[in-house]
């Protein structure tokens, strides 16, 4: 009997031990040459992480800019990831120079190295004609509209890079199509936190030895190698519909409201500029999705739903980031030892769990997501309560241990949600509409994310937070938590297998 044992166990670890070489081999297995240029922007995206730390210190450093403030600017520095369908509609419909692909990259890049510019400027002193705040919104808004721009572009290319037909002209069965499509997500997802892993460490170190302005010029490397993708490699499509000028016209008189009530002052204008938001994103959504069968709409619409509540959770805000930095001592290097810890084990655990979760239910991988991110945001709940102190004392460890630790279980899970809903988009986005299709899902993923920048903007001003000013961090902290698991296992549970 006892002898029997092992004979018995070995299939089973051969099969897990087969898992283990699937997940590892799959996404090397899926790479193909033409993804090259798509990956490259994606790549470009992670790796503006470079001057990320730089920025954080310089703002709490040189900036007036409170916590609250900050989250609020961050509802106007989400906003144009809300209005993709202009971009996208322009890009299958307006070539520019005949260009549907390339031209719009180069744009794109041509933005984000003029606003890291205005921030190298502002942090040395030679960019003037307004005030430090002001530059640096400005600077903000440049990035964001660039890197929004080629995103649409690497977003429309996930669907258009993936061959509908065999060598000898025959059609791919449904099931190979849906395989590849959700393989190339996942290759995406890789690439931006490859960008994000080869900058991090290299981002504190960086923050530490050199001066911002420094670190900001250094920055300028990112958008040449989208630009080198471009350069280097056919981007553009064949593909191409004509101006759909309800999509486009909407987008255009869409984003000018939003800029008049941004430049206006109106009251609640941040939640009055939300509520439109979803309005036209929702109906260009109801309108681009007419021809698809019902059933298909109606998945969509509920798995639409339930990332849409599971985006929207709450951030605690920078005044957070302030607080490890006075009370716990976190310097730019040891936030750059964190980033490399975090994004290299985020990169590992994109690798590893992506071919399993292409497989399962959204709704499913969402909940248990949401379940693992509050226990694992429970050591940051710890240290603005400075248990770390009890911890130093009786266990030998201290705040930048547990911040490791946190850290390190974190981050497998950091970039696994966005892998099966970018798959469902991909694989439904209709031919010669694909850059549409897919900025308006994004945007409407991207409204979430002001959702839950204009929540954290509340918790802010209702638990104030600033520099040198703590108390209310640990029940701001709890909150936020107790929110960003609540809601969305609650529309989980309530509409998960409709989305299925």
């Amino acid at each position: 009997m006892t002898a029997a044992s092992p004979a018995k166990s070995a299939p089973q670890d051969r099969t897990l031990l087969d898992k283990l070489k699937a997940a590892l081999i799959t996404p090397v297995r899926a790479m193909r040459l033409r993804y090259v240029p798509l990956l490259m922007i994606y790549y470009a995206y992670g790796a503006l992480g470079l001057v990320a730390i730089a920025e954080a210190f310089w703002v709490k450093e040189a900036l007036t800019f409170t916590p609250a403030e900050l989250a609020a600017l961050a509802v106007w520095l989400t906003l144009p990831w809300t209005i993709k369908m202009v971009f996208g509609q322009l890009a299958d419909s307006v070539p520019i120079l005949g260009s549907q692909r390339r031209m719009y990259v180069f744009i794109g890049a041509s933005l984000v190295a003029s606003g890291i510019v205005i921030l190298a400027g502002a942090a040395g002193g030679w960019i003037a004609f307004a005030s430090k705040n002001a530059l640096y919104v400005m600077a903000q808004l440049l990035i964001v509209v660039g890197v929004v721009m080629q995103d649409v572009i690497a977003d429309a290319m996930t669907t258009e890079v993936v061959e509908r037909v065999r060598p000898d002209g025959t059609p791919k069965p449904k099931a190979e199509v849906e395989r590849e499509l959700g393989l190339v997500q996942v290759l995406g997802r890789l690439a931006l936190w490859s960008g994000v892993l080869s900058v991090s460490g290299l981002s504190g170190w960086l923050a530490q030895i050199y001066s911002y302005e420094t670190v900001f010029l250094l920055g300028l490397a990112i958008p040449a190698i989208s630009v080198t993708g471009a350069a280097l490699v056919r981007l553009d499509t064949s593909e191409r519909k004509p101006v759909d000028w309800r999509i486009l016209g909407g987008g255009l008189v869409f984003g000018a409201v939003v800029a008049a009530i941004g430049l206006g002052g109106l009251p609640l204008g941040q939640e009055l500029v939300f509520a439109i938001s979803l309005t036209v994103i929702a109906l260009m959504l109801y309108r681009i999705t007419a021809d698809l069968d019902p059933a298909f709409r109606q998945r969509i619409f509920y798995a639409a739903l339930v990332i849409f509540l599971y985006r929207s959770a709450p951030g605690v805000g920078e005044g957070y980031r302030w607080f490890t930095i006075d009370m716990l001592g976190f310097d730019e290097a040891f936030y750059g030892t964190l980033a490399q810890i975090g994004a290299g084990l985020a990169l590992a655990g994109a690798w590893l769990f992506s071919d399993v979760i292409t497989r399962k239910p959204i709704a499913k991988v969402l909940l248990w997501l949401t379940v693992i991110g509050t226990v694992l945001a429970l050591p940051n709940i710890a240290l603005t309560l400075r248990l770390d102190q009890w911890t130093e004392a009786n266990l030998g460890f201290g705040a930048r241990t547990i911040a490791l630790i946190d850290i390190t279980t974190e981050s497998p899970f950091a970039e696994l949600s966005m892998i099966p809903a970018l798959t469902l988009v991909a694989i439904n986005a209709p031919a010669g509409r694909r850059a549409t299709w897919f900025a308006l899902m994004a945007s409407l993923m991207n409204v979430a994310l002001v959702a839950g920048q204009l929540q954290t903007k509340y918790l802010n001003y209702w638990f104030e937070v600033g520099r040198g000013s703590y108390a209310d961090l640990p029940a701001l902290t709890i909150m936020a938590v107790l929110i960003g698991f609540v809601v969305p296992v609650a529309g989980i549970l309530a509409f998960g297998k409709r989305a299925t």
